[in-house]
């Protein structure tokens, strides 16, 4: 038995009809909430580099996930990703996909480029911001995830 685990490949799926009628009856803000976090933590480790974010300054974005209903709407403002909890007009830039389009870009199992010429990801906006958000995307260096002691006691040998 090998000592780490691999991460698994992300199939394209889309979600029930349901699912994306369900989410888009819910409050999107918590979704915005939290990838503002995200991004933020992100920044804070050093996985998005502070000379890319000086340009995305003052911008709006929308993130929106086609078999889930969810809408994201944040910014970039002050070095700090935030939340927009009441959209005013079209944003910057917007992205749209189904769920696993996203997983299999943030995994790198795809990058931005494939699934935007095979339309699984619609990019529209600012068409300038959009190469630079998606050349900082292609740059991003994810830290190797070490599976060693995260192994539950009864697999490990």
């Amino acid at each position: 038995m090998k000592n780490s685990l691999s991460l698994p490949t992300i199939p394209a799926f889309t979600l029930p009809p349901l699912m994306a009628r369900l989410g888009a009856r819910l409050p999107q803000w918590p979704h915005s909430v939290n990838l503002a976090l995200a991004l933020n933590a992100a920044r804070k480790l050093g996985v998005l580099p502070d000379e890319t974010l000086q340009e995305l300054e003052g911008r709006c974005f929308r993130v929106t996930v086609l078999d889930t209903g969810m809408v994201v709407n944040f910014t970039y403002s002050g070095g700090a990703f935030r939340p927009v909890f009441v959209s005013v007009g079209e944003p910057d830039l917007h992205f749209t996909a189904r769920l696993s389009a996203f997983l299999q870009m943030v995994s790198r199992q795809e990058d931005p480029d494939t699934l935007f010429f095979n339309r699984n990801l619609s990019i529209e906006g600012d068409t300038e911001l959009g190469l630079r958000v998606k050349n900082m995307l292609d740059a991003l260096e994810w830290p190797r995830l070490s599976w060693q002691g995260l192994r539950p006691t009864f697999l490990k040998q």
